[in-house]
């Protein structure tokens, strides 16, 4: 069930979806000016069709004086425009679930940072021996911008999937190439929304994942997301620790909610939780209202949750006619953005 006043409360409520009244409180309240909570993060791989994809421009900033220079950015290990492929050398392999991986790549140079921004992702790139053509698939590292020397991806093993079932096959020391930044949604200023709502399906969640990031790793934003992530079953919770840490450590602030197709035995009973598929009322319920100023409203996941949700996107440059439930609840095509 969802449930809304106290975030932190467990108690069951009946079969209706939440207490509308205390979770529209918190979807439509406006951020405080200002907060002395001391900022915690945890450290986020979309599908997304290959093809078309353009890259941030390549930098070269103004030489800077020299009292200033030991305060310059760190160098970037992906910086677009014409760099080309980079081979990144697997470093260690983590077993999440049964189908799910996670993997460090080392950076070239022990001193870079990716050079990904929020938000972005990188191309990945394989050509089997038997293959006419290169495999091309775009991931969404789940690892900080600010990391130093690595990323991090989080690869979900599909059965027909080319590319994840080779990086599952990939052992420490092999390399895979990247390219990058693929651009997405630009969030670079603070407090640029009031209120984010994210509607993510299975590995859509890393994008979203990478959002939220943006938001709480900023002592000065104040913005409150809203997560609806649908899965098969809890198993296929991605960064179930992660998010509940977040949730437990900004309470007024970030909230998700779990929807499970075949969820177990009475997972019903605790608040935050549904089963079936993301329905219209549960967003009706949990989501800011479509006529709050200042919100964003975000869709990441399988075919099938775009066309439930939002409509596909026409292109990753063409967002495409907004359609679906969040038509149907007033939300308008500027207030959507599909990963």
């Amino acid at each position: 069930m969802f449930a809304r006043s106290a975030f932190r409360s467990a108690r069951p409520i009946s079969n209706e979806l939440i207490s509308l009244q205390s979770i529209r409180h918190y979807a439509t309240e406006t951020p405080p000016k200002s907060s002395n909570t001391v900022l915690y993060v945890a450290g986020a791989t979309a599908l997304a069709a290959a093809g078309g994809y353009y890259f941030y421009p390549s930098s070269n900033p103004q030489q800077l004086p020299a009292k200033v220079k030991s305060v310059t950015q760190p160098k970037m290990a992906f910086i677009g425009g014409d760099q080309g492929f980079i081979d990144l050398k697997l470093e260690s392999v983590e077993d999440v679930s049964g189908n799910t991986k996670r993997l460090r790549f080392s950076l070239p140079e022990g001193d870079q940072v990716s050079g990904l921004k929020i938000a972005s992702a990188l191309l990945t790139k394989y050509q089997g021996p038997e293959d006419a053509k290169p495999v091309l698939r775009p991931y969404t590292p789940i690892s900080d911008e600010s990391a130093v020397g690595y990323l991090d991806l989080l690869v979900k093993k599909y059965p027909n999937g080319a590319m994840s079932t080779h990086i599952h096959d990939m052992q420490p020391n092999q390399s895979l190439a990247f390219k990058g930044p693929l651009p997405k949604y630009p969030l670079s200023e603070t407090n640029q929304h009031n209120h984010l709502a994210l509607i993510a399906g299975g590995t859509g969640i890393t994008p979203m994942y990478q959002l939220i990031r943006g938001v709480f790793n900023n002592p000065e934003d104040k913005t409150k997301v809203t997560l609806v992530f649908g899965n098969v079953t809890e198993e296929d919770i991605l960064l179930k620790k992660e998010l509940q840490e977040l949730e437990n450590t900004y309470p007024n602030r970030f909230r998700a909610f779990y929807v499970l197709d075949k969820p177990p035995k009475d997972w019903e009973q605790i608040n935050g939780r549904g089963s079936g598929f993301i329905t219209k009322d549960l967003l009706k319920t949990v989501l800011p209202e479509s006529k709050e100023e200042n919100i964003k409203v975000f869709v990441c996941g399988p075919p099938g949750l775009y066309k439930a949700i939002s409509g596909p996107k026409n292109s990753p440059q063409d967002q495409g006619e907004l359609s679906g439930i969040l038509k149907e609840l007033g939300y308008t095509k500027e207030q959507v953005y599909k990963f």
